[in-house]
């Protein structure tokens, strides 16, 4: 099986994943739980945005020809009222933010600009036609899209929703994501290891992991080093749409996924991604459904989670496109690394997102190091060394 460095791997994963997916189910969701569900088909304007021209400060609606100039104000007109006179020569009227303009006006003036005396106010400048005035349709046109479909909804999606008067709104099922666990060492959370022992805990990261990509994780017992047992436990993980594997894909006696895999006539797209931490990462399908195999240590279980599997979770979902933001942030301080893979290293990243630290940590199992750091450095693997200063790309947390 190939070894695939950071980029070509990410590109295998969305590929494959892209080429056989099918359509997710769909649901109807209310509103006030829509957001971070994934669209399941367009959105259209129900009328113009906005329906009518309106003025987006507080003033007085004028016609621009009679500028500079002093004019009489003939009424006021407030958000949700509609002004039922016409504005004419030498005419105003008192505007306040959000409400119609008056026919006839084509302006509007700020009130910090005229100087008022009873029903006469004075304008001493000009005003463009159109100032201060949001168009009848500026924003969208009845029947234009809105939203489209395998767009995963933000809270300023809901707000445009709620504004086309959808009180529900068709979404994609969440995909069901298997998450199992392997080895004879991991021990319920619940239980006191002994000093051979681990617990559970990468099934509960992965398990927010899913539950923040968009998935509905699906936590199956620990499959013990016996190949019966882990086949047995394989064979339910892959009754959902996708399985997660956390641990056993070394290339140690004991680690038997990839030969457990291999009796459901599983294809391994990769084995090995010049990555750390993570590098024996596996990547297939079997049954008719993707896995990874994910190696056990914690960090790399979640590192990997991130750069590969989400995407798969997300794709799955329905969401059309899925990105993998990787900002750039200046060192605070000298950093080397032995160059050769793609490095994802625990590190703290400012409040502002200008500047990062190196985390200091011990490895892959560094789990106290990991919950330091809220964001990982991205070194690339034809670098050594970066100065204090030099910009470095970041993966947030």
């Amino acid at each position: 099986m190939p070894t695939l460095g950071f980029p070509e791997a990410r590109q295998c994963v969305l590929e494959k994943v892209c080429a056989a997916r099918g359509v997710p189910r769909r649901e109807e969701a209310a509103l006030t739980c829509a957001a971070g569900r994934v669209l399941a088909e367009d959105v259209a304007a129900d009328r113009d945005y906005p329906a009518v021209a309106r003025s987006v400060r507080d003033g007085f609606a004028v016609r621009s020809a009679d500028l500079p100039g002093e004019l009489r104000v003939i009424g006021e007109v407030r958000a949700g009222e509609h002004f039922s006179a016409s504005v004419g020569p030498g005419e105003a009227v008192e505007i306040m933010t959000g409400a119609p303009v008056p026919r006839g006006a084509d302006a509007v003036v700020m009130v910090e600009h005229v100087r008022r005396e009873g029903d006469r106010v004075r304008v001493d400048q000009t005003a463009e036609p159109g100032q201060f005035i949001n168009p009848q349709g500026a924003e969208a046109r009845a029947g234009t899209r809105l939203l489209a479909a395998g767009k995963r909804l933000d809270y300023t999606d809901i707000a445009l929703l709620a504004a086309a008067g959808r009180a529900t709104v068709p979404v994609y099922a969440r995909p069901c994501v298997a998450v199992l666990a392997t080895g004879d060492e991991i021990v319920p959370v619940t239980e006191t290891p002994r000093e051979y022992q681990i617990r559970n805990s990468n099934v509960y990261s992965l398990a927010a992991q899913v539950e923040r990509a968009g998935g509905t994780p699906r936590i199956l017992p620990v499959a013990r080093d016996e190949f019966d047992h882990t086949r047995e436990l394989v064979a339910q993980g892959l009754e959902a749409d996708l399985l997660l594997l956390s641990g056993g894909v070394s290339a140690g006696k004991y680690d038997l996924v990839e030969q457990v895999l291999a009796e459901f006539g599983a294809e391994f797209f990769f084995d090995r991604v010049l990555i750390q931490p993570g590098q024996p990462l596996v990547f297939g399908r079997a049954a008719g459904k993707f896995f990874f195999g994910l190696p056990g240590n914690p960090s790399s279980t979640m590192v990997t989670f991130e750069i590969f599997a989400r995407a798969a979770v997300e794709l799955l979902g329905g969401q059309a496109e899925v990105r993998l933001p990787m900002p750039l942030a200046q060192l605070t301080r000298d950093f080397r690394h032995r160059p050769g893979l793609t490095r994802f290293l625990p590190a703290s990243l400012s409040p502002d997102g200008a500047d990062v630290s190196p985390v200091t940590w011990q490895g892959s199992g560094d789990v106290p190091a990991l919950t330091r750091a809220n964001a990982f450095l991205v070194t690339e693997p034809d670098r050594a060394e970066w100065k204090a200063g030099d910009l470095i790309r970041v993966l947030l947390k």
